[in-house]
């Protein structure tokens, strides 16, 4: 099986444990990964994560800016690869997807056909789910539609958020990868269709900065889970408004303390040292804050420099 030419589309860290497992069982030709972002005063060049594997290991590597682009699919086809992984990139041309003879594989940080779209790790946890896990599946001309090969469940614990679980799948999607492409190169694996239930289909849309800022007229465990699916990046905000300024705050990590009736939902209470929001429901002890264009603090310490007016509100 080692002798198998693949060709490894990726970018960002989740991709490199994939890449990695890949790597080490198997002939990875080529990286195929976004190009190098330039950021900051200094206009400094950013490669992704894949990218910075795959020279370490000297693997020949392609940046396109155009995945149709006739230059680019003639590169591909040269290397004749027997079969194309993706893992975290973009939708692939049928130009790209059909030239492998065993098709093109992908790892899905879902358990497919739910948390189809850009970011099923945040809103499994979000919606406060139970279980998340991958999905190895064929790649078609619709986005994460086509036929499942493999999956693998896990737990999310009280304890997951965002950096957490993202970590456990990247792990665990990288060896169900390797069963995968074994299991497909020896024709011992056999793909099936997705079952759809359209009426309870749940999905994951781009994050957005809309659908990341905090309700705090939802129940508590609703904002609580977008904390928690939030964390540590992008982050879930809201603005505080103190007197006559509004600032721009972060929440990364809260929990749900006791009931609450009659209260105005946003009001602030400084409470044992701790940054207490009432919601519809309860009070949430937000317990990380990231101000806007400050470092994440836990909120002991930031209350100590922090004077709010009696009026101040969270909205």
């Amino acid at each position: 099986m080692s002798e198998l030419k693949i060709i490894f589309f990726g970018t960002p860290s989740f991709a490199v444990d994939s890449l990695h497992e890949v790597n080490l069982n198997y002939n990875v030709e080529c990286v195929v990964t976004s190009p190098d972002k330039k950021s900051g005063r200094g206009q400094k060049i950013n490669e992704s994560e894949v990218k910075q594997y795959a020279k370490e290991k000297n693997i020949k590597i392609l940046q396109p800016e155009n995945l149709s682009n006739k230059e680019f699919i003639n590169q591909i086809e040269i290397i004749q690869p027997d079969l194309i992984i993706v893992v975290a990139f973009k939708k692939l041309p049928i130009e790209i997807f059909s030239i492998p003879k065993y098709g093109a594989i992908n790892l899905h940080a879902s358990l497919l056909p739910n948390y189809r779209g850009a970011a099923p790790i945040n809103w499994c946890l979000i919606n406060n789910e139970k279980k998340t896990g991958v999905t190895t599946f064929y790649i078609n001309e619709s986005i994460d539609q086509g036929d499942i090969l493999l999956k693998e469940e896990i737990i999310i614990s009280d304890e997951d958020d965002f950096g957490s679980l993202y970590l456990k799948l990247s792990s665990i999607g990288s060896k169900l990868l390797v069963k995968t492409i074994n299991g497909v190169a020896t024709n011992t694996l056999k793909a099936s269709k997705q079952v759809l239930i359209a009426k309870n289909l749940k999905i994951a849309p781009k994050l957005s900065k809309e659908n990341t800022r905090i309700n705090w007229n939802k129940p508590a465990n609703e904002i609580v889970g977008k904390i928690r699916g939030l964390s540590p990046t992008p982050g879930a905000w809201t603005i505080l408004k103190n007197g006559d300024n509004e600032i721009r705050m972060k929440v990364l990590k809260a929990e749900i303390l006791n009931k609450i009736l009659n209260k105005k939902v946003g009001e602030i209470l400084i409470h044992n040292r701790e940054f207490h929001v009432y919601s519809k429901d309860s009070i949430i002890n937000c317990i990380l804050i990231q101000f806007e264009n400050k470092i994440v603090m836990n909120a002991k310490d930031l209350i100590n420099g922090l004077k709010l007016d009696e009026n101040s509100l969270i909205y």
